[in-house]
């Protein structure tokens, strides 16, 4: 049994490795082109070809992360019917590969590439997208997203805060920043301007060249405004550089651990976090479905032929695997619009291409 795992494997491995780089492959050939358009006219200095190809090769586990289901699909199903068409599948089958037995050796392969995903797109994804960005800014400026920035809550013991940060600098720290300060009862304290800050590790932020006006309120007006010039000024906050390019940036590419605790912020500051509690089970379910494809694959090695072409069946699989990464995306936008229960939204093309294996597993394999 043994040996017949180590081939299946071995063989599914090589495979999907092949069709990974086959499509990194392309997918790096239209970043830079995409990338050509940006670059400095200026020969010596701004945003020149090695810094573009550094981005792109940058950009290269985040393809990888969003590629391997489909990758995983698209070999998996050459290898089982190519196995098919040389009846070497009918040969293991009849040294006592049974359906069970190669329904298991798949899910055990499917652990390897479960893993590698979750590697991907949890630690090595979101540092390469965060260094892509940083490195672009570097030669061509701030990162800035939309006309107003981000907005971001924040409630205190005392009072409450509404914060918006327009950009981000080379270095990942905020550039201007506005901090508007109410009391309980929703009444303007303070408006903090500053050109740039400092995000420290004593959960604080430090401002530079502040403008501070504080508004002094006695009963219900304002009675003086306090206009303060500071050279710098220290807010005490617990919003974190993660959570301000969470809202500056994509949050499919953020660690899992920092969705998590920029939903639970939104929702301790009152403000909607559906779209990021969608993007977290997203991001804990998308791994698993490298098992879904190797499920879908399966059947394909039990398919009775001795001639023909393997490409209309890899064409199958690759209009599968587009479908399903489809499907995803959909019921991803569905689920933000109609509020699904987020857990439930990115869980569903999971579980319904699980059905649709296990149906045709059962249907192709058990029954003959």
């Amino acid at each position: 049994m043994k040996t017949i795992r180590r081939l299946i494997h071995g063989e599914i491995i090589r495979a999907v490795s092949f069709v990974a780089i086959g499509f990194l492959a392309l997918f790096v050939f239209f970043d830079l082109v995409d990338q050509l358009q940006a670059l400095s006219k200026n020969k010596y200095d701004g945003y020149q070809f090695q810094h573009a190809l550094m981005y792109v090769g940058l950009l290269i586990p985040s393809h990888l992360y969003e590629l391997l289901p489909i990758s995983v699909l698209i070999g998996s199903i050459f290898v089982m019917a190519r196995f098919a068409q040389s009846s070497e599948f009918t040969i293991l089958r009849t040294g006592g590969l049974g359906p069970w037995r190669a329904l298991g050796s798949l899910f055990q392969l499917g652990l390897v590439f479960v893993f590698v995903t979750f590697i991907f797109g949890d630690y090595i994804s979101p540092w390469s997208d965060k260094q892509a960005q940083l490195l672009k800014a570097k030669y061509q400026g701030q990162i800035t997203v939309g006309q107003t920035g981000a907005w971001l809550r924040e409630k205190q013991a005392d009072s409450q805060f509404a914060v918006n940060v327009r950009a981000l600098s080379s270095e990942g720290q905020p550039e201007n920043i506005r901090i508007h300060e109410f009391d309980t009862q929703g009444r303007l304290l303070a408006i903090t301007t500053s050109p740039k800050g400092v995000f420290t590790n004593e959960g604080a932020w430090l401002l530079q060249s502040v403008d501070r006006r504080v508004f002094h309120i006695k009963s219900t007006e304002v009675s003086r405004i306090e206009i303060l010039n500071l050279p710098q000024w220290q807010w005490k906050t617990d919003l974190t550089a993660e959570m301000i390019s969470a809202a500056l940036l994509s949050p499919d590419r953020m660690k899992t651990i920092d969705l998590f605790q920029y939903m639970q912020h939104l929702a301790a500051n009152g403000q909607s976090a559906q779209r990021y509690e969608i993007e977290f089970w997203r991001k804990v379910f998308y791994p698993l479905s490298c098992w879904v494809m190797l499920t879908l694959a399966l059947p394909f090695a039990y398919l009775h032929f001795r001639s023909g072409n393997i490409a209309g069946y890899v064409f199958g699989g690759v209009m599968a695997g587009i479908s399903f990464y489809l499907l995803n995306n959909v019921f991803g936008f569905m689920g933000n619009l109609q509020n699904w229960q987020p857990w439930l939204t990115a869980a569903a093309p999971a579980i319904i291409y699980s059905l649709v294996s296990l149906a045709t597993f059962g249907w192709l394999v058990i029954r003959q």
